[in-house]
C-alpha cells in the first residue's frame, strides 16, 4: 500500500497545501488544496474519496477536481462521509449557488458524484484495502480512518480534540504509521481547546494513551504555516522532557507534502 501526501498544512501559503492523501492511486482521504498538485491523469485514477469532515480545508478541491475530470469519466466518483458531512456539502457547496449540484449533473441517473453515508466503526473494502472509520471529536461531525492492507495500518486522526475512544481502538490495531494533527502552538492553546484541535501539551497527554507495547512513527500534520516551527520545537521539548523523566520517547516526525510511504 502506497500513501502519498498531497497536502498536510492547516492553511495555505507558498508550498503549503491543505489536507489530502492519495492511497494506491485510487483513493483520496480528504480533498484539500493538495489535490491541485495531481496531474489530470492522476485525478482520473481516483474512484473513491473519503472525507473526514466538511471544513473547507478538507473539501476545497473536491468540486474543482470533479469539474476537471467529470467529462472524461464513465462512472461517478464515489464520495464517502458521515451523514452530517454529506448534508453540509449538499446544503452549502453542491447547491447550485456556490457550485453546481454534481449529484444531479449531467443527470440524476448518471451523476458526476455519488454520496455514501459512513458510520464510526464501519469497515469498507476498496481496491484490496480495508478502511475502518474511526471516531474523532471536532466542532462538526468528523471521523478519522485506519487503512490497511495485509493487516498493517496507516492511521489518520482527522481533525480532533482529546479523543480516548480513538486510542482504545488503535491500540487494538497493527499500526505502522500514525498521522495526527497538532494545529496550534501552546500560545494558542485556548483557541485549540475551543476549536477542538490539539496543541503540543494536549498531544503529549494524548500520546500517553498509546499501549506500552506499541511503538510506531508518529507524523504531525495540520500545523498552521505561521506556527509550524514553533509547534515542532514545543513538541521536541516535551518529548525530551518525557524521555529524560521516563526513559522512553515516541518516534515523532513532521509530515510534509510530497512524501510517499510504502506500508
Amino acid at each position: 500500500m502506497k500513501v502519498r501526501v498531497l497536502g498536510c498544512s492547516g492553511a495555505i501559503a507558498r508550498e503549503c497545501r491543505t489536507t489530502s492523501f492519495l492511497i494506491d492511486g485510487d483513493v483520496l482521504v480528504d480533498a484539500g488544496t493538495g489535490v491541485g498538485d495531481l496531474t489530470l491523469e492522476e485525478m482520473l485514477g481516483v474512484d473513491h474519496v473519503l472525507l473526514t469532515h466538511a471544513h473547507l480545508d478538507h473539501v476545497a478541491a473536491l468540486p474543482l477536481m470533479l469539474d476537471a475530470i467529470a467529462a472524461r469519466r464513465d462512472n461517478p466518483v464515489q464520495v464517502h462521509a458521515l451523514a452530517g458531512t454529506i448534508a453540509a456539502l449538499k446544503t452549502h457547496l453542491f447547491n447550485d449557488v456556490i457550485w453546481p449540484d454534481f449529484t444531479r449533473l449531467p443527470s440524476a441517473q448518471s451523476p458526476f458524484i455519488r454520496f455514501h453515508e459512513l458510520a464510526v466503526g464501519q469497515v469498507l473494502e476498496i481496491g484490496g484495502k480495508q478502511i475502518e472509520v474511526l471516531p474523532a471529536v471536532h466542532t462538526v461531525p468528523a471521523v478519522g480512518y485506519a487503512v490497511s492492507a495485509d493487516q498493517a495500518c496507516w492511521v489518520f486522526s482527522g481533525d480532533t480534540g482529546p479523543n480516548p475512544a480513538f486510542w482504545r481502538r488503535i491500540n487494538q490495531l497493527d499500526v505502522r504509521m500514525l498521522v495526527i494533527e497538532t494545529a496550534f502552538s501552546s500560545r494558542e492553546s485556548q483557541l485549540a481547546a475551543t476549536s477542538l484541535h490539539l496543541s503540543p501539551a494536549v498531544l503529549a497527554r494524548e500520546l500517553e494513551q498509546i499501549a506500552a507495547n506499541r511503538r510506531y512513527p508518529i507524523y504531525i500534520t495540520h500545523t498552521k504555516p505561521a506556527e509550524t516551527e514553533l509547534i515542532m520545537s514545543e513538541i521536541r521539548q516535551l518529548e525530551s522532557g518525557r524521555s529524560a523523566k521516563q526513559g522512553i520517547s515516541h518516534d515523532i516526525r513532521w509530515l510534509q507534502a510530497g512524501q510517499e510511504f510504502e506500508l
